[in-house]
């Protein structure tokens, strides 16, 4: 096959392909950022404009403030399904405009297979190579179920994605159509690390002994966690997203994934999002393995690395341990994503640890947020029999394997001091302290 010459022959814009779309079409994207913005914006567009109606478009962590979840100018005309949300699904879910997909992050590459088919794949990746192929650069999710799924593929080249070598590629001979948009890479501010988050970061570096295997998310205390294990030797890494805080640590030798027991040398992940320190160094690297969701948070896969460890973070946390980490009450928030993948995986692995790391109040220390019940509505997003350790700047709490006056009691303890009589009262009440 001459591959400039098919290149060429799929070549097009966004908005002549977006004509292309039909009503009803169901149509797929992977994590956030592997969305195509220019073709999603001209689908948008054309929807507005047109009777194009009835498109559904399945998507996680939307990053891109896609016109669809914004407002409702193109409701009954692109309705969007997400299967974990970032800040606009979250707005459409709360509004009626968009619906959710309640699942558990290793589960979603076989839940498509099983319950949809995809008119499209519309994906964003880096520039074809020598060979034909298109890298999906910064995700490696749900690609392959989506793609077994879908009558037709539309590719975004955009020249600043980065190309991964370790993850699923597109070739040319499989693509419908592509267009070109580049465009500098979404970045994730960077967060404010204040005293609180230090505490935490440092009490959950305690626990981490050198030679562990790490799952770090997003946020200031992971990213806290991640500059307090600058000092440790031969940690790894095998976690769902790949952060900049993972990027320090690689680069100042604290990790070199010679102790893993699979993947070892490597860097095992299934996404990548944060600055653009990230993306320059997952660019043409070997090291970072960028493997489907239902492998890389599969437990049993995650605890075949011994000293596993896994650090999460929660919305609230009741005395008996059960953890809300995706609504505040009835309104949605996010999804379950990979918390409980990881918490079951640590907590399967030789030596391993989980925790659940949690300022102990909300809104300027009005709110608590180890409370005695959970919210009215709350999802529980990790079971009591799940979880682990919950950590605060007030210390450490260990939950496996205590009763439930254990629980209540270790709670307390590291609960802000403004609140522990309190829910000390309402442990009492219940007859949890005993």
């Amino acid at each position: 096959m001459d591959y400039k010459s098919a290149y060429s022959s799929k070549l097009t814009t966004p908005a002549s392909l977006a004509s292309a779309f039909q009503s009803g079409w169901v149509v797929a994207m992977d994590s956030g950022p592997s969305h195509p913005d220019g073709i999603i914006s001209a689908l948008c567009a054309r929807a507005a404009e047109t009777g194009l109606e009835g498109i559904k478009v399945h998507a996680m962590l939307d990053i891109y403030p896609f016109p669809y979840l914004y407002g409702d100018t193109l409701d009954g005309k692109i309705k969007g399904i997400s299967w974990f949300s970032g800040a606009g699904a979250r707005k459409a879910v709360n509004a009626g405009l968009a619906d959710a997909i309640p699942n558990y992050y290793r589960d979603i590459p076989g839940l498509m297979r099983e319950n949809y088919q995809y008119d499209v794949f519309c994906v964003a990746v880096s520039p074809m190579d020598a060979h034909g192929y298109f890298s999906l650069a910064t995700t490696g999710s749900c690609s392959e179920a989506i793609l077994s799924k879908s009558k037709r593929i539309f590719v975004e080249v955009n020249e600043k994605q980065p190309r991964a070598v370790c993850n699923t590629q597109i070739h040319i001979s499989q693509v419908d159509a592509i267009v070109e948009n580049t465009h500098d890479m979404p970045v994730l501010p960077d967060p404010v690390i204040d005293e609180t988050s230090k505490t935490i970061g440092g009490l959950i570096a305690e626990q981490i002994p050198d030679g562990a295997c790490i799952q770090l998310g997003i946020g200031a205390i992971p990213n806290a966690t991640g500059n307090a294990l600058s000092c440790k030797h031969d940690l790894g890494i095998h976690t769902e997203m790949f952060t900049d805080s993972m990027v320090g640590l690689i680069e100042c030798g604290a990790v070199n994934n010679s102790k893993k027991q699979i993947h070892t040398g490597k860097s095992v992940t299934t996404f990548a999002f944060g600055s653009q320190r990230i993306y320059d160094y997952v660019d043409d690297n070997p090291a970072i393995m960028f493997l489907p969701v239902d492998y890389v948070n599969d437990p049993a896969v995650i605890s075949k690395n011994d000293n596993f460890i896994s650090i999460n973070s929660a919305i609230e946390v009741d005395i008996m341990g059960q953890v809300c980490a995706e609504s505040i009450g009835t309104r949605h928030m996010s999804g379950t994503g990979g918390q409980v993948d990881y918490v079951r995986g640590a907590c399967q692995s030789k030596g391993g640890k989980s925790f659940i790391a949690i300022e102990s109040t909300a809104k300027n220390g009005t709110i608590s947020k180890i409370v005695p019940f959970l919210a009215q509505g709350a999802v529980v997003t990790t079971s009591k029999n799940d979880v682990d350790y919950v950590v605060t700047e007030y210390g450490i709490a260990h939950l496996r394997g205590r009763s439930l006056s254990e629980r209540a009691a270790a709670l307390i303890s590291i609960a802000h001091p403004d609140f522990r009589d309190q829910l000390a009262f309402e442990a009492k009440k219940r007859g949890m302290i005993l």
